[in-house]
């Protein structure tokens, strides 16, 4: 009877697992995958490709600027509930993006996506640490990392396809099959917790981050090109968010019931796995930005190649990241994550050294083994992260994790494609071959992002898997 019971309870939790991993890669795909429909859309709705781009940005945006409530929203309402109102509105948002009649009621139901999305990723995670006790979260959270570090690698490729075989709604409507059974599963098996009506809401906190997150997302999604740096309305916004932003974090230090509990930051391993994680995002991101050009630009194949190119990196991924979490239960991060950031490193540098003549296989080989080294790095990283901190503040840490993974990403993709766009253009004006110019500035790309990377190793050996007494945090005790 008893062992009939403990089936039971697994088979629960499993389900648990099932519902969070249906919802999670329904959203992290479907924003990726419409990358490629960008020129598409302009074309249907006679637009310019920055207005079309709004499409990404809005989703980006509304993503950032609800992610720091999940924390309060969580505990005051239910985690439970919370999530699942976000995948309702995310399945919501897909059914009418379908029906859009011009390009700005795309970019609204975008818009609601993205809000959704917000509501969902970060407690996704706080729900798993929940469900599982820590000697099993990173066997769980590797599977769940299946959706965040596969998904945006293949979407591009599912994109593609979608726009070349059906039409723009259905990367629309792929979503809703999905998405319901994340969210009938997820009624009957996600567990339910307490409200905490004790809780109050930070209202000059939710001001401050909101609108300091949301301005610099914005100002960053709207630099195109160099001169976009020092223009002074963009200067004076991302001025305008660091300001908020530090006030921010000033109010929050001093509040019994914060927003965001920041002083989980004292937690050294919180800290470095949000650092390491912020730097991954960034080389990600770059990779995904550069890789299409080399493929296109400098070797001459389609778009599809470049897809396929991407599917190595994505399948490995998933592989690995499960291998990790497996081995994050039984020893710990230290030696997965080395691992797996110097495989990142290595590689990321490899990319850099390719040569006009080098061979389409090269190419395809680089970026499995570099998937095998986010898998092995990225999802111990943050579960070690997440599992050094108290449990209460779960769904705060992974909102705070995620808010500034966005920002930086944001600010890596800006930066990189503002290097691209003005090495290239100085190398053309020397005499170089277009071919040759592209070349040599992506391969500068990627050994400064190796160099990233490379600062970032050390931090593996200061990694701990609980909290210590050597990790010290303050005030952080719900008041309840």
């Amino acid at each position: 009877m008893i062992k009939h019971r403990y089936k039971l309870a697994i088979s629960a939790e499993w389900m648990i697992l099932c519902s969070i991993l249906l919802g999670t890669f329904t959203v992290i795909l479907n924003n990726s995958s419409l990358n490629p429909a960008v020129p598409e859309l302009m074309n249907v709705f006679q637009s310019s490709a920055s207005s079309t781009s709004w499409i990404i940005t809005i989703f980006l945006l509304g993503m950032g600027m609800t992610m720091p409530l999940t924390g309060y929203l969580g505990d005051r309402f239910g985690k439970k509930r919370i999530y699942l109102l976000g995948l309702f509105l995310f399945i919501i948002g897909s059914i009418l993006g379908s029906f859009s009649w011009n390009l700005l009621s795309v970019i609204c139901f975008r818009g609601l996506q993205g809000i959704a999305g917000g509501l969902m990723i970060p407690l996704s995670l706080a729900i798993m640490f929940d469900a599982f006790p820590k000697n099993e979260r990173g066997r769980v959270t590797g599977i769940w990392g299946i959706a965040i570090m596969v998904a945006p690698a293949i979407g591009p490729t599912v994109g593609g396809m979608m726009i070349e075989w059906g039409s723009w709604q259905s990367l629309f409507w792929m979503n809703v099959p999905t998405g319901l059974l994340g969210l009938l599963i997820g009624l009957k098996y996600l567990p339910h917790t307490t409200p905490d009506r004790k809780r109050t809401f930070d209202m000059s906190g939710f001001v401050t981050v909101t609108l300091g997150v949301g301005v610099i997302l914005w100002t960053l999604g709207q630099m195109k090109h160099l001169a976009d740096i020092w223009l002074g309305s963009n200067l004076v916004m991302l001025g305008v968010g660091v300001v908020l932003l530090i006030i921010f974090v000033r109010l929050e230090l001093t509040k019994e019931q914060p927003l965001l509990h920041l002083r989980i930051f004292n937690i050294p391993t919180y800290t470095l796995s949000v650092v390491v994680v912020s730097v991954q995002a960034i080389a990600m991101f770059a990779t995904i930005f550069m890789v299409p050009l080399l493929v296109q630009n400098v070797y001459g194949y389609s778009a599809m190649m470049t897809g396929l190119v991407f599917l190595p990196s994505a399948i490995f991924t998933g592989i690995f990241v499960r291998i990790a979490g497996k081995h994050l239960d039984r020893k710990g991060p230290k030696m997965i994550v080395l691992i797996g950031l110097s495989m990142t490193c290595i590689t990321t540098a490899m990319l850099g050294m390719l040569q006009v003549n080098s061979p389409i296989w090269i190419i395809f080989v680089l970026m499995m083994l570099r998937g095998v080294g986010l898998g092995l790095s990225n999802m111990p990283v943050t579960t070690a992260g997440l599992n050094a901190i108290p449990d209460q503040l779960v769904s705060q840490g992974s909102a705070m994790n995620n808010v500034i993974r966005r920002i930086t990403s944001s600010l890596g993709i800006v930066i990189i494609s503002v290097y691209y766009e003005v090495r290239r253009t100085q190398l053309i004006a020397d005499g170089h071959s277009d071919a040759f110019s592209t070349l040599h500035t992506i391969n500068q790309g990627f050994w400064v992002l190796s160099i990233i990377i490379l600062f970032t190793i050390p931090a593996a050996f200061f990694m701990h898997q609980t909290v210590t007494s050597s990790e010290p945090i303050h005030h952080t005790k719900r008041s309840a």
